[in-house]
This record gives C-alpha cells, sequence and structure tokens, in this order.
C-alpha cells in the first residue's frame, strides 16, 4: 500500500537519500528544503524518476513560526494526513564552544530541536503511523567542538522518548546516524544511502521498534 510520506531536509544528504529511497517503493513523497532550491528541484526530479506516486516540495524555515504554520497548512490542505514523518533538517557548527558565535548557537538549537518540536506538535494529529526523529551518534555520545549540536541531538532523543511515553499513535523512535557523507562532514563517513535504508526499514517494519527507541545505523549497517 502506498505511505504519504514528509520529511524535513530532504534538497540534499540523508534526506535526500531518504526522499530516493522511499520513491523506489511507490510513496508520495512530501519535501521541505531551505536554502537549496536548485537541489530541491533535482531531488524531486530524482524521486519521480525512481517510481514515487507523486512529489510535493516547499520551502520552510524551521526557525520562523509563521514559515511552520504556512508550509503545515499547504502540506494538510493538499494531503490531509500523512502517514509518516521523518524530522531530518538540522545544521551543524563544527567548532569550540569559545568560537560559536551566538547566532550559530541559536541556528542549531532553533533548527535541530526547537524547530523539530513545533513541526512535530503541528502535524501530530495528521501523522497515522510513525513519527521518526534523526538524532545522531553525537546525540549518545558527547564530541568536543559540537557542545551545540550534541545539545541538541541529546535533546531530540530526550523530546522523542518524553512524546512517547505521552501518546502511543503514532509509534515515535530516533534514528541515529554516525559519521555520513553530507555537506555537514565535508563528505567524510558513511553513505547516506546506508541511513536511507535503515529509515525505509523502520517504516516497512523490518526492523521492529519500540516507542522512544533508538534505532542506530552502525548496528544494521
Amino acid at each position: 500500500m502506498s505511505k504519504t510520506i514528509l520529511i524535513t531536509g530532504g534538497s540534499i544528504g540523508i534526506g535526500r537519500a531518504t526522499c530516493i529511497e522511499l520513491s523506489k517503493l511507490g510513496f508520495t513523497i512530501i519535501f521541505s528544503y531551505y536554502k537549496d532550491e536548485k537541489e530541491a528541484r533535482e531531488t524531486a526530479e530524482k524521486c519521480q524518476l525512481a517510481g514515487a506516486k507523486e512529489v510535493f516540495y516547499q520551502y520552510l524555515d524551521l526557525t520562523n513560526d509563521d514559515s511552520i504554520k504556512k508550509f503545515a497548512a499547504e502540506v494538510i490542505g493538499k494531503f490531509g494526513k500523512i502517514d509518516i514523518l521523518v524530522n531530518n533538517a538540522g545544521v551543524i557548527s563544527w567548532k569550540p564552544l569559545k568560537e560559536q558565535t551566538f547566532e550559530e548557537i541559536t541556528m542549531q538549537v532553533r533548527v535541530n530541536l526547537e524547530g523539530l518540536i513545533k513541526i512535530t506538535k503541528i502535524f501530530l494529529p495528521y501523522v497515522k503511523e510513525k513519527i521518526i526523529n534523526i538524532s545522531s551518534g553525537a546525540g549518545k555520545t558527547a564530541y568536543a567542538d559540537l557542545t551545540t549540536y550534541c545539545a541538541t541531538k541529546f535533546g531530540v532523543r530526550g523530546f522523542t522518548q518524553a512524546l512517547a511515553k505521552e501518546i502511543s499513535t503514532p509509534l515515535c523512535v530516533v534514528v541515529n546516524p554516525d559519521m555520513t557523507q553530507t555537506r555537514m562532514t565535508d563528505f567524510k563517513g558513511r553513505p547516506p544511502e546506508d541511513v536511507a535504508e535503515v529509515i525505509r526499514d523502520v517504516i516497512l517494519d523490518k526492523i521492529k521498534s519500540h516507542p522512544g527507541e533508538d534505532i542506530d545505523v552502525w548496528r544494521y549497517k
């Protein structure tokens, strides 16, 4: 049965790989982009070629409440519901805390954690099956030069675990990638397709999961 999937940050990296992987299953793909409009068009084209039933993408600024509300209104107005929400969008600043600007700190907290929470809240009544929050290995183990990023990703895991205690449906879980070849990591690490395949298997219940559970990519790939 075709599913409707919403992925934040779908224009590049893990988000793009996930959009394409799920398109192979004939799913309807909805994704957001921020600055990368050209890359978003390319992702949409790749999804269509891969077999997506339908592709819809829209601008979203996760630091802006009006943008979140507008994005949600357009998605719900067009589709009515979604089966799976994948909260993937994120930003990073690789430098010691003493070198991070207030703007860099604010952006990481607002996109990675606050924006994720707000998107989840606004779509919660419309998600039928699962909410998959993308955290990180840096959300389980702390690393120097990633203080703020680690704080946000630890926070994503805490938020997911708490939400899972509030609701039984949709199922809320965390997927934790390790170092992955994206713009964030200067394209070092594992292929983003590995992460996309784990997300796919969680959606298809090939990887069984419990409410609030951590699903670590490195345990499956």
